[in-house]
């Protein structure tokens, strides 16, 4: 006499299983995920009271719902997270970017002004306060060392790089212990960025100094005395922005040429993504150029003063 046969359920349910585990190593399912992840590659950028716009492309923008009212000055993205800080201690994060903004206690009232991410950990600077995170979530306030208004920071060849005030440049290996350096001025220092092996700062009538190792810096010729506030480098390209629209460039941090913006606005954010340079500014503008000679204007939405923008890669 043969063996019974199994029951009808169990081969359903054999069926099923097997049905499900080729479903997960079928193309389709991973160019379904692929999908996913590229939606969330995006610009964003922060500015007044609590704006928040995004942008798949750098052309179209959507204003996003922070929850706050707070002024917002600064934007990066790391570890899969979106950080922005503001006035009063104000620090929200969102994996998406779009739909949810999450308030954080950073412990501190006073100004965040500059944010960034490196090795692991994320650093945001204000009114004399640094505070680090690992998550973006738990904030831990740092000694600074000094009494000064500290408005970017960046980093690069493992070292963050902090400026502020009358010329302060401090730098850190790990965002813990800050070492003060010797500008060699005591103009206002308002952006900073790191490419291309050499760190740059920028700030009041044209100042651009440049350094390799973040301890001796050079002053640098931008033809311009207007003020400068922010700076990034990406594809080969050093950009600067500021007042009066000014916009300059450089392959190499020493040598500036300007460029033609358009605009009379104050730009204050720059960054680089999706072979886009992205600037933004007072009255919701927002400029954008393949190359960093030719510039467009685009359509924010708003007219709230925009002053950080960032790109999620």
């Amino acid at each position: 006499m043969g063996s019974p046969n199994p029951p009808i359920g169990n081969q359903v349910k054999h069926i099923l299983i097997i049905l499900f585990i080729l479903l997960l190593s079928s193309p389709l399912f991973g160019q379904k995920e692929t999908k996913v992840v590229e939606k969330m590659r995006m610009f964003v950028s922060v500015g007044d009271p609590g704006t928040i716009l995004t942008s798949s492309d750098g052309n179209s923008w959507t204003q996003r719902n922070s929850g706050i009212s707070k002024y917002l000055y600064g934007v990066t993205y790391g570890n899969r997270l979106f950080v922005t800080v503001g006035e009063s201690g104000t620090i929200l994060t969102s994996s998406d970017g779009i739909f949810s903004w999450t308030k954080r206690t950073s412990g501190t009232f006073d100004y965040l002004s500059g944010v960034t991410y490196g090795n692991g950990l994320f650093v945001t600077v204000g009114w004399r306060t640094i505070l680090t995170s690992s998550d973006g979530t738990t904030w831990t306030q740092r000694t600074s060392g000094i009494s000064k208004y500290l408005y970017g920071v960046t980093y690069g060849n493992r070292l963050f790089v902090t400026v502020g005030d009358s010329g302060t440049i401090l730098t850190s290996s790990d965002g813990n212990s800050w070492t003060q350096r010797n500008s060699g001025i005591s103009k206002y220092l308002y952006g900073v960025t790191y490419g291309k092996g050499l760190f740059v700062t920028v700030g009041l009538s044209g100042t651009i100094l440049t350094s390799p190792d973040g301890t001796t810096w050079t002053q640098r010729n931008s033809g311009t005395s207007d003020l400068l506030i922010g700076v990034t480098y990406e594809n080969g390209l050093f950009v600067t922005v500021g007042e009066s629209g000014t916009i300059l460039t450089s392959p190499d941090g020493t040598t500036w040429t300007e460029r033609t913006s358009g605009t009379p606005e104050y730009l204050i954010g720059v960054t680089y993504g999706n072979g886009l340079f992205v600037t933004v500014g007072y009255l919701g503008t927002i400029f954008t150029s393949t190359d960093g000679t030719s510039w467009t204007k685009r359509t924010s939405g708003t007219s709230k003063y925009l002053r950080g923008v960032t790109y999620s890669q």
